[in-house]
């Protein structure tokens, strides 16, 4: 019987033209928070986030769709780079090549190197090592 007279009471509130505006405003705000706050589900290749509409061209290997630039736009927000640290791969003018660690270990990736090779931007998914240590170099 409450429950009854709670629902009408909101009902004949919801009704009023002063309480309709706020409220209509209100969920068209929360309808663009929701879609714009959270990125769109994109493809993962061993746990790294892909972008999406990238073509597979190999195993762990992607070409992005879109220019350098949007790529790496798209990784700084989906890893942010206080916690995924970038750094460069080749050191050359006319060369963009990046990495992108991985520190947390989290999924199976090292890192992603994000390069430029015949116009196109490539996207390499590193995979992590299967028994937990770091390769040597010799």
């Amino acid at each position: 019987m409450f429950a009854r007279a709670f629902i009408d009471s909101m009902n004949r509130i919801s009704s009023l033209p002063l309480i309709q505006a706020p409220m209509r405003t209100l969920s068209l705000t929360l309808v663009f928070t929701a879609f714009f706050a959270f990125p769109a589900l994109a493809e993962t290749d061993l746990g790294a986030q892909i972008p999406e509409n990238a073509r597979k061209v190999a195993e762990h290997r992607f070409r992005a769709p879109g220019d350098y630039e949007a790529t790496m736009k798209f990784y700084k927000n989906v890893y942010s780079p206080s916690t995924f640290p970038r750094h460069a791969i080749v050191n050359q003018p006319g060369i963009k090549a990046v990495h992108i660690a991985n520190p947390s270990g989290k999924g199976g990736w090292e890192g992603l190197n994000i390069y430029v090779a015949n116009d196109e931007v490539r996207i390499s998914v590193v995979p992590a090592d299967k028994s937990g240590t770091t390769p040597s170099t010799k």
